[in-house]
């Protein structure tokens, strides 16, 4: 969790977008002219289209198996099913101070603290990931993995949602867990709730829960219908308050302004709104994001980097497919604007592509896409993530070509920057180690995470377990598939438990890492309608 302080100060800070900003501001003025926007640059020479899953890449299948094993080293709660050896039970009583049942869930990253916002985040983008390459993941045997990692977080997530306007946010005091050094297993500490209402509202974590719960609904369709519908009855009740009810949870929880502290709410409503639109076919929830509320939070021609706290990028690629798939079923002042976030989206792409006219100097000399020294994998893995999407709704749609400032690219050009972020995660950078624990012959051995770094059979309270951290010796427990933060911009890497800014791992990084590595597993189409 330290690796969270001022981590996400980067809403709009740190790109090369200049350039961009032109090139957008000019296509706004000419909206009007959209409707037929380049045909969607298809062609009857387009590439072909790429059906069921070819040939499975092993390391990446090898490399997803591990990154999904992280979600079990973090689960709270009654363990089922448990392939951790180093784990047992833990957060039994979470919530029974509300008579609530908030024992499950996942701690945040390698300290003891559900945090609801990023949790939700986590849930969204395992969804999405599930969404687009589940055939990926069952190919390689995976896609229930996944599924059960996500169940745990959304049956987590409807019990925090008691009532239509309350919603939990918040399992544990982030100054007392940070005061003790334990396992989980052996917590003592008092775990005190938080929750956002009609009082202390709270929009980003409600929204980004109904995402989470919207997009979980479509996962859970055809294999649990009433686990989905419940999830969609949730999804939209939380909608309706983070909109009815609008205001920061950073305002109302002050403390979390030290931890997760947002940058601000609109991003999170059009996300939302995108995945309810995605969920149900319900018109209103196109003209939310396109009529009544684009031009007020969508931030065209100001792209941004996509996190668990700025959801920009990732809305735009997301309504960008309905305009690649579902155009047809649109009104013309609705296709206008989704065209507008189909333009948002290339230029991003563009910016992403190194021998773009238009790509961003955010790199380190390697290559690496680099925005902030803190958890610094988090935003070339989401960029690479939103890349490979990109890239193949361009081939599924017959795209032949993504011009940037007058030069093409092809989609196969999207998926090697996608292939370069993660080949730098799983070891081909200049530290030639893996990031990705348990991945490779090299990989961090001093993670900043409690639970791995004291024995299962350790009789330590809150203050004595400090001698583990503060241990010369590596983790003592692998903390399988944990994606740690990450490199400094000069390429290095310091494998130090005190050093929680580049060794600390997040649940977040590793639902990010699982959509990118599925997507690269294989070489396929998505599918055209997510329902």
């Amino acid at each position: 969790m330290e690796a969270k302080l001022k981590a996400e100060e980067t809403k709009s800070r740190g790109w090369f977008w200049w350039l961009l900003v032109l090139v957008i501001g000019a296509l706004v003025v000419a909206a009007a002219t959209l409707t037929i926007l380049r045909d969607f640059r298809r062609s009857g020479s387009a590439s072909r289209i790429p059906g069921h899953p070819g040939a499975v890449v092993e390391s990446y299948a090898f490399a997803l198996e591990t990154a999904l094993q992280f979600f079990d080293v973090q689960k709270s709660g009654r363990l089922e099913n448990n392939r951790i050896s180093w784990r047992g039970d833990s957060g039994l009583r979470d919530g029974s101070e509300e008579n609530l049942d908030l024992s499950k869930g996942m701690y945040d990253a390698g300290d003891l603290i559900k945090f609801g916002f990023p949790m939700a985040f986590t849930a969204t983008m395992l969804s999405w990931a599930i969404l687009e390459y589940g055939d990926h993941m069952s190919a390689v045997k995976q896609l229930g993995h996944a599924q059960d990692s996500l169940k745990w977080i959304t049956d987590y997530l409807v019990n925090a949602h008691p009532s239509a306007n309350v919603l939990y946010v918040q399992v544990g005091d982030p100054e007392l867990d940070h005061n003790c050094w334990q396992r989980p297993e052996a917590m003592t500490e008092r775990r005190p709730l938080v929750e956002v209402n009609m009082s202390f509202p709270g929009t980003e974590a409600a929204a980004e829960t109904a995402a989470a719960m919207a997009s979980a609904s479509l996962v859970f369709k055809k294999i649990n219908s009433t686990y989905s519908r419940m999830l969609l009855m949730h999804a939209q009740q939380l909608f309706a308050f983070a909109d009815t009810y609008r205001g920061s949870y950073s305002v109302s929880i002050p403390q979390v302004q030290k931890y997760y502290n947002s940058t601000g709410y609109g991003d999170e409503l059009l996300w939302a709104a995108t995945w309810l639109y995605h969920a149900t076919g319900e018109r209103s929830y196109l003209r939310y994001v396109t009529e009544e509320n684009g031009k007020g939070f969508a931030n065209w021609g100001s792209p941004t980097w996509f996190s668990w706290d700025d959801k920009h990028a990732g809305t735009h690629v997301l309504l960008s497919r309905i305009n690649f798939f579902n155009a047809e079923d649109v009104s013309m002042a609705e296709n206008l604007d989704l065209q507008l976030y189909r333009i948002s989206a290339e230029a991003i792409m563009c910016a992403l592509l190194p021998n773009s006219p238009m790509a961003t100097s955010d790199r380190t000399d390697g290559g690496l896409i680099w925005v902030i020294e803190w958890n610094s994998l988090q935003h070339p893995v989401a960029s690479a993530f939103l890349a490979v999407l990109y890239s193949d709704y361009m081939l599924t749609s017959q795209t032949e070509t993504l011009y940037c400032s007058g030069r093409s690219y092809k989609p196969e050009d999207l998926r090697k920057f996608a292939i370069s972020q993660a080949d730098y995660v799983l070891g081909k950078n200049p530290m030639k180690m893996s990031y990705l624990v348990g991945y490779g012959s090299d990989y961090p051995q001093y993670v900043h995470h409690r639970g791995s770094s004291i024995p299962v059979d350790a009789d330590t309270g809150c203050r004595e377990g400090f001698k583990w951290l503060n241990s010369s010796d590596p983790n003592c427990n692998v903390a399988i598939g944990a994606l740690v933060g990450g490199p400094f911009l000069n390429e290095t890497y310091i494998d130090s438990r005190n050093n929680s800014m580049q060794g600390e791992p997040t649940t977040y990084n590793s639902a990010l890492i699982v959509g990118l590595l599925s997507g690269l597993i294989s070489s396929s189409s998505v599918v055209r309608n997510f329902a």
